[in-house]
């Protein structure tokens, strides 16, 4: 219910599907996925260690981003094998102005359009939204493979901002 109640609050589809991917929004289920997620070398990196070491920590995760009202995590799967891949967010942080898109996704399948893919699905479907017309996305600046893909959505650097000690680039997409 309170997924259904977001979708109607925000407009934003709980499903969206593209050619090959299917995304639906994250839930408790996804508590093994998001583990597994969250432990990679890229999510370490480049998002940092949220501390995910159990499917117990996982679903505690998960069910604090789907307490706030602003956060939207979609887990995105091959449709053929409905299996999860990675993960699409659209969230208001507190330190930028407008949302903020970003993505994660195993190594295995990284460098395949995937993530172009679903976030380039999730952008079009935001950016039609007038409270939505311009897209923010934040990356460490070492992190060339998310600033190559922020690049072919349209995304176009904007300044460089500290959060938390760390130095963060801040790209925007305008409609």
């Amino acid at each position: 219910m309170k997924d259904r109640m977001r979708e109607i609050n925000t407009s934003i589809p709980a499903t969206i599907t593209t050619e090959r991917l299917s995304l639906d929004l994250l839930t408790t289920q996804d508590g093994p996925f998001m583990r597994e997620l969250m432990n990679t070398q890229g999510w370490l990196t480049f998002i940092g260690d949220r501390n995910i070491h159990s499917d117990e920590d996982a679903i505690v995760y998960i069910n604090k981003i789907n307490s706030n009202p602003d956060f939207t995590y979609w887990t995105v799967r091959l449709k053929q094998l409905d299996k999860p891949i990675g993960v699409i967010t659209f969230l208001k942080r507190t330190y930028l102005k407008h949302f903020d898109i970003g993505f994660a996704f195993l190594p295995e399948y990284c460098g395949q359009g995937y993530a172009s893919e679903a976030a380039g699905e999730v952008l079009s479907i935001v950016q039609r939204l007038p409270a939505h017309a311009t897209v923010l996305a934040t990356t460490i600046p070492t992190n060339a493979s998310s600033i190559k893909l922020l690049t072919r959505l349209g995304f176009r650097f904007e300044k460089e901002i500290e959060e938390g000690g760390n130095k963060l680039h801040v790209y925007a997409n305008v409609v």
